[in-house]
Parts: structure tokens; sequence; C-alpha cells
């Protein structure tokens, strides 16, 4: 979510440790010949081979019946709720879940789709909490819970993990009510690599789920939306009202492909290095991080009991070479990805402590 302090020369990003987003990876060399190579044809025809079998991929390895390609993670989530969902019915979630926090309203703007939130630790799925939250049946004069969304792994609350247990209450609960469940997994790779749970294991306890290929996986654009060969008949037809029907779509589908053959087993190096950040700083400031809070790439730098403000610190940060955004008046995120070395990690983690020293 770059704000207008976030917009930088190219010689910044040259030269700078860029952790303000696992979304700022480039392709590599082999991903960019698997695009130049890639088989394609009009996707709005249905005609792009390539698009086609990433769409059947990811699908069978989320559990699903079929797939549908989308250029953001937002859009994947809003078609996603949108088949769960209807005008004037509610969807519930955490108050930090990307899918309110930061989608710009989508869901009410395009879909009439009402939201309310339940507060979280750091965005930690507690079933007990949603159980007392939903309203199913809430009479003629209330709005009715239709569907539950989640986050896996969470961005906001610093990368967390849904463990498997959870969902598998959450999914009872559903069912016991005839609620209908959204999975926003635009970092679920993250949580498979971490828990080794199967993504279909994931995938298979929600109705809908999305998922990202231009995070920790490197590709250059594209997200993934699986759910039941009916819902993702119906999900196509709303991709092309919202004007995203997609020609020779192939060349991002290669770059996708690729990311699953090449990348997935290095997202364990960017959690490696997340940890290590937080280690290096948590020796200087123990009140900012816990490393046993890192359970994945997002490091989430809590400036409450320090003298800095999160703009200031993010300008400073910059001073130096690094990057970080700034969430809110005390909170700063750092993420970890596949452009980053070790020693990267190593000198950004050096800079930032130094920072929190003075």
């Amino acid at each position: 979510m770059p704000g207008a302090t976030d917009v930088l020369s190219a010689v910044d990003l040259r030269s700078a440790i860029d952790l303000r987003s696992d979304t700022v990876t480039r392709p590599t060399a082999g991903m960019r010949s698997a695009m130049a190579n890639a088989v394609v044809g009009d996707d709005v025809y249905g005609d792009d081979p390539t698009v086609n079998a990433l769409e059947a991929r990811v699908a069978q390895l989320l559990g699903h019946q079929a797939g549908l390609f989308t250029p953001t993670g937002s859009l994947a989530n809003q078609l996603g709720i949108r088949l769960l969902v209807g005008p004037g019915q509610e969807l519930v979630c955490d108050d930090q879940a990307h899918i309110v926090r930061a989608e710009l309203g989508a869901a009410a703007t395009f879909s009439g789709i009402t939201t309310r939130t339940w507060s979280s630790d750091h965005g930690r799925l507690d079933v007990e909490r949603v159980a007392g939250f939903i309203r199913p049946d809430a009479g003629p004069y209330l709005v009715s819970t239709t569907a539950i969304a989640v986050e896996n792994t969470h961005n906001f609350g610093g990368g967390t993990i849904a463990s498997l247990g959870s969902l598998r209450e959450l999914r009872a609960l559903a069912d016991g009510h005839d609620l209908r469940l959204h999975l926003d997994g635009a970092r679920l790779w993250n949580a498979h690599v971490v828990t080794g749970v199967p993504l279909s294991e994931y995938g298979r306890l929600f109705d809908t789920v999305s998922v990202c290929f231009s995070k920790g996986l490197g590709a250059p654009v594209g997200s993934m939306l699986v759910s039941s060969a009916d819902r993702i008949k119906e999900a196509r037809v709303w991709r092309k009202r919202y004007g995203a029907g997609m020609r020779q779509v192939g060349l991002l589908a290669a770059a996708c492909d690729y990311a699953l053959d090449h990348h997935l087993a290095d997202l364990a190096t960017d959690h490696r290095n997340a940890k290590t950040l937080a280690v290096t700083l948590q020796d200087v400031d123990a009140s900012v991080i816990s490393p046993d809070e890192v359970e994945t790439n997002i490091v989430r730098l809590d400036l409450a009991a320090t003298s800095w403000r999160a703009a200031d610190y993010v300008a400073a940060a910059r001073e130096r070479g690094v990057l970080v955004s700034a969430f809110g008046s005390r909170y700063v995120r750092a993420i970890t990805h596949r452009d980053l070395d070790g020693d990267a990690t190593t000198t950004a983690a050096r800079a930032l402590a130094e920072l929190l020293r003075r």
C-alpha cells in the first residue's frame, strides 16, 4: 500500500535495501525466459493454454474444481466474496483484515455487501470469539451474517498463521449455521512452507480461496481465485464486468507457473531472514519486537514505548538506505523477500537497530 512518501526515483530503488513489501520482487532470468516462451491465446475466449493450465493446476493444489486468474489479489478477494454474499447481506472478518482495511471499500462499492468486524490479537483466529460474534439469523430488522472471511497468513497481524485446527473448528461452526467461508490466502504459500500442511488441506475448508503469485513467489503480476466449477463460471462473468478480461495473459501465467516450480521452497529463506532481523532489533529494544511473534516473513515493529513516530523512523531509515513502511503512528512493517540475501538483511538490521539506539 504505497503512499505519496513511498514514491522513489530509480536511483533510490537500485541502491536501497527494500523491505517495504514482498511485492517489490523482480522477475528472475529464468522467469523472464518462461514468459518469453509462453504459448498464448485469447483468454477472454478461453483460448490461452498457459493460463488454462495454471488455473487447473492451482485449483487442484488447493483442493477445488476450478480457478480463475486475476491481475490482483484484491480482485480475487472481491470476486470470491461476491460469490458468497449478496447485496445487503453481511460478511464478517477481523478488524485488521485486508479485505476491509486495504481494499478501499470495494465490497460495499461493487457488491453492496455490508461488513462487520471483530477485534483480534495480531490477526489470530479465535473461533470462540467468532462464534459469539456471528448473527446467522438476526430476524427481519437486522442484518444476518452470511459469510466469514479469514486471512492466512495475516498481513497486518504481522504474518501470523491460522492453525489448521482452528480453521477446522471454524468450518464446523460455519456448517452448523449454514454460513460460507472465504480465505484470503495471498500468503498461504508462506503458511504451507512453515507448517508443512498441504495446500489442499487449507483450501478444502473454504468455499472460495484467493492466492497471490506477486508477493513472496516473485511473479510480476497475478493472483488466483479457486472454488467450485459453477462459482468460477460466475466469477468469470463478473471479472469481465469489472473490466478485467485479459487477452494473451499466458505471458503472466507462465511467470506464476515458474514461481510455483522454482520459488516456493525459497520462502523458508525469507522466514529465516525475518527472524534474523527480529533478533537483532530485540537485542537493542525488546519492547519493539519479539522474535517469537515472527512466524513468516513479516516483521512488525511496535514503537509505542520508544520516542520514535513511525513516519520519522521510516524517513530516517530511508536516509540510511533501508526502506520500510509506516502503518499507523507507531507501527512500522518490514517484509523480507527473495530479492534480499542474508548480507542485505544483516545490513538492514544493523541500520534499523542503530536508529533504535538513538
